[in-house]
């Protein structure tokens, strides 16, 4: 009898053991934790002729080779588009301007409602404004713009935000204009053939939809004079002084403009490891980034301007080298 009760003591215990393994299974906490990885990255980049594209081919090749995990970089309409690529689980990984990130986790500007699993990973390098015309345009300032065909960047894109709030700090609006919400490479073709007369492209210089412009026709950027660029800073504290250099695009001498930051933004339902994993395949081959803007990508300043909350994977990554936001 005794006997039995043992057994049936053992049977019970064994069996709220298991429903214990099972109940404590997950553990993912806030923006990392142990979550089953997935089998695929997306990684969101932007348009083909911009930026975004061509590094997000290079970055995903080097995560993959780091995690083991494929990641595919994929085209979008760029930092509003990827954003909501994050909510909605159709990308893990997005490039994004420094402004629209903080713009989505707080939920103002064209965002309805906060997304709250945005992370930042790291900033990367200045993303210039350019506003691009041509020499016969006879377009040479901002004010020149009045009454001509502009694109200003794609509906939702923080292209289009940003040619708002310089023509805000020059008392204009698209009011005063014929505006387009075109692509990086639809704005250059139309300046070519002649349908729009400039078009604002925020993006790292040289940006190859304006390369492929300026072999073409003689291409002239718009300066951003520095008292309208002190006085916009003072109102959107995100922008830095920057230009376009001397010989880019064929440019005589250079240009003067804003700026805002380049950065990666990825998924708080990433596991701190992956994360750690992905943020180190990045920093730690930065030699193996040929594109231009690679000059700029470094974990020394990799924190610089983030302003959103960094997930802990990249954060660990780098207290381990010793970088520090500023």
């Amino acid at each position: 009898m005794k006997k039995s009760k043992y057994y049936l003591f053992m049977v019970m215990l064994l069996a709220v053991s298991m429903i214990l393994a099972a109940c404590g299974g997950d553990d993912s906490g806030d923006g990392g934790g142990e979550s089953e990885e997935p089998d695929i990255l997306g990684l969101a980049t932007g348009g083909t002729g911009g930026t975004y594209y061509p590094l997000g081919g290079t970055f995903a090749n080097l995560i993959s080779d780091e995690t083991g995990i494929d990641t595919d970089a994929v085209t979008s309409n760029a930092s509003a588009e990827n954003m909501a690529m994050i909510d909605n689980n159709q990308a893990e990984i997005a490039f994004v301007q420094t402004d629209i990130a903080s713009y989505a986790v707080e939920g103002t500007q064209m965002f309805d409602a906060p997304i709250e699993k945005i992370r930042g990973l790291a900033t990367l390098y200045p993303e210039t404004i350019q506003i691009v015309t041509t020499a016969d345009s006879g377009i040479e300032s901002v004010e020149d713009l009045a009454g001509m065909t502009v694109s200003v960047g794609e509906s939702g894109s923080g292209t289009r935000l940003n040619a708002e709030q310089i023509l805000e700090i020059h008392d204009m609006t698209f009011e005063d204009m014929d505006i387009q919400n075109l692509s990086f490479d639809d704005s250059t073709t139309g300046i070519q053939d002649g349908s729009i007369d400039a078009a604002f492209i925020t993006g790292g210089t040289p940006t190859g939809a304006v390369e492929g412009l300026a072999a073409q026709v003689d291409v002239v950027i718009v300066p951003i004079e520095q008292e309208k660029a002190q006085e916009l800073m003072e109102a959107y504290s995100f922008y830095s002084e920057d230009e376009v250099p001397v010989d880019t695009y064929g440019l005589t001498s250079a240009v003067p403009t804003v700026a805002v930051q380049a950065m990666l933004a990825i998924s708080a339902d990433l596991s701190d490891d992956l994360v750690y994993d992905i943020t180190k395949s990045i920093f730690e081959n930065t030699d193996e980034i040929t594109h231009p803007k690679g000059e700029f990508i470094t974990a020394d300043t990799a924190l610089q301007g983030i302003g959103i909350e960094v997930h802990p994977g990249a954060q660990r990554y780098f207290d381990e080298q010793g970088v520090e936001a500023e």
